[in-house]
């Protein structure tokens, strides 16, 4: 975070990640169980009130994720391998997360082909900025 993201946003860069904070508190908390305090309280010791401007959540039916994962020529990674179950408490972890931050998480359907996802992904972030993507 002090090393890159905070030096880049100093910049004027625009900083893109594909995971934060949310999801170690989608993970480990919603998904594992870890207290929410106990990852709250950790989040402020490592970042302070530091939040993203714009969360997007790319929100898929978990069978829909299982059947996509299944397609993918590598091996499942170690989150992949896990329950239903799991996977469940994380999808509705991440829309807590979103419910209770409304004006930074915006849930988006990731059920659409790829082209689908990006234009809405691209329009979130022209309305969110008052940028045009292409």
């Amino acid at each position: 975070m002090t090393q890159l993201i905070q030096p880049a946003l100093e910049a004027g860069t625009w900083v893109i990640c594909d995971r934060f904070n949310d999801s170690t508190l989608a993970y480990q908390g919603y998904g594992r169980g870890v207290p929410l305090d106990q990852l709250a309280m950790l989040q402020r010791f490592a970042i302070g009130d530091f939040a993203p401007d714009l969360t997007l959540i790319l929100d898929l039916p978990v069978e829909e994720g299982f059947a996509r994962a299944a397609l993918r020529p590598r091996r499942a990674d170690r989150f992949e391998r896990l329950d239903r179950e799991f996977h469940e408490r994380l999808r509705q972890g991440f829309h807590a997360i979103a419910a209770a931050e409304p004006a930074r998480c915006v849930v988006l359907d990731a059920a659409g082909d790829v082209p689908a996802v990006q234009r809405a992904i691209a329009a979130v972030i022209a309305q969110r900025f008052g940028v045009a993507l292409p």
